[in-house]
């Protein structure tokens, strides 16, 4: 018990910061100060010099390197470096410290993410440039295939991809495993001023898709970026109506996700047909909000002229869907907005897919045939 917290002790030292008390504790016994040169703590697996790194506190890196004599390169169970933590924290005395030590500008953690990557993450990009200014190379692609455009897309600080369109022109030219491209990353995320950018500097096909053919567009509207859903439109002639790998148009996709100022957008200012259905499901919108249990959603399609009874290839209407679910809201709203239960084509009525009292008691009442 001693032990542990004299080691907890250490650690919180380290992360405030506080050199001169940690080397008191370290002078107390020799054992201790051995033992820190090789000890990895935690779950993490973590060293004393990835704490100093991570928390950016460089007097003590320096007597760790200096006096203590640990190794630069030590690694976590995630294959981290303390380049990697100072990068990832924006901490640029400590990354531009570790580089003169020589560490390895290009090291790789697990999925193999490098330290310009990990700087990415962050709107620092006094650290990017430092990195890639000692040769970090920008085109290195992590498991998933993302390069540091790529991340920094997801973050959307516009002058940290200014920077690097600057310095490595060819580094939007990217995609990742799933065939997803940097433009599809900033448009889900609502990163506008990024995606100005990359209209405006960079050569994207219009509705390019990933393997699930999804469109920056579809990403836009099914997160609820109406903003960038225009930019798309306007500066890039994206399709409001292209479907994805199940026929499923941007409509149904925000269906899913509940964005209804998205679904008002695309009804509303674009003229998309509310009923429209995707191809290869037959679902309309109104199905996909009562399978996904949105209220108000289905409130919202109903507004603007959905169709109740439609139904999709089993003859499966937006009941059974909100009945399978077993959303008692929904089902609730269909019935009182007039939606009978007829059966499927297998005979099924919407009631027979009910199992939650609160959704089988709203058809108290109700005949269905046996």
């Amino acid at each position: 018990m001693a032990e542990a917290e004299n080691q907890k002790q250490l650690l919180r030292l380290i992360q405030e910061g506080r050199l001169n008390l940690f080397l008191e504790e370290l002078q107390k016994d020799e054992e201790t100060s051995k033992e820190v040169r090789r000890k990895h703590y935690g779950k993490s697996a973590d060293t004393v010099l990835h704490y100093a790194a991570r928390h950016g506190h460089l007097n003590i890196l320096v007597h760790l390197v200096e006096a203590l004599e640990m190794d630069i390169e030590m690694v976590n169970n995630d294959y981290k470096r303390p380049l990697h933590e100072a990068a990832s924290m924006g901490h640029r005395d400590c990354v531009l410290y570790l580089l003169d030590k020589g560490a390895r500008i290009d090291c790789l953690k697990k999925a193999d993410w490098t330290p310009l990557m990990m700087a990415c993450t962050r709107k620092n990009v006094e650290v990017i440039k430092e990195l890639i200014q000692r040769g970090a190379n920008p085109l290195l692609r992590n498991k998933d295939g993302w390069n540091s455009f790529h991340i920094a897309s997801r973050e959307g600080d516009p002058q940290i991809i200014q920077y690097l369109l600057t310095v490595s022109p060819s580094s939007w030219k990217t995609e990742s495993k799933i065939k997803r491209t940097p433009l599809h990353t900033a448009a889900m995320h609502g990163c506008f001023d990024v995606v100005k950018t990359l209209l405006e500097r960079c050569q994207y096909e219009p509705d390019s898709r990933d393997k699930c053919g999804v469109t920056p567009f579809m990403d836009a509207v099914q997160n609820g970026h109406i903003d960038i859903a225009r930019l798309l439109l306007e500066k890039h002639k994206a399709c409001c109506t292209a479907v994805d790998a199940v026929g499923a148009q941007p409509l149904h996709r925000a269906a899913v996700t509940a964005q209804d100022a998205a679904i008002r957008f695309l009804v509303c200012d674009l003229g998309v047909d509310v009923n429209e259905r995707a191809t290869a499901t037959q679902l309309t919108a109104l199905h996909y909000a009562a399978k996904e249990g949105h209220t108000r959603t289905i409130q919202t399609l109903l507004s603007l002229g959905a169709d109740l009874q439609a139904t999709e290839g089993r003859s499966r209407s937006a009941l059974h869907m909100a009945c399978a679910g077993q959303h008692a809201a929904c089902v609730g709203i269909l019935l009182q907005a007039g939606l009978q239960d007829s059966p499927d084509d297998t005979g099924t009525f919407a009631r027979q897919l009910a199992k939650k009292p609160s959704v089988l008691q709203l058809f108290e009442g109700i005949n269905v045939p046996a």
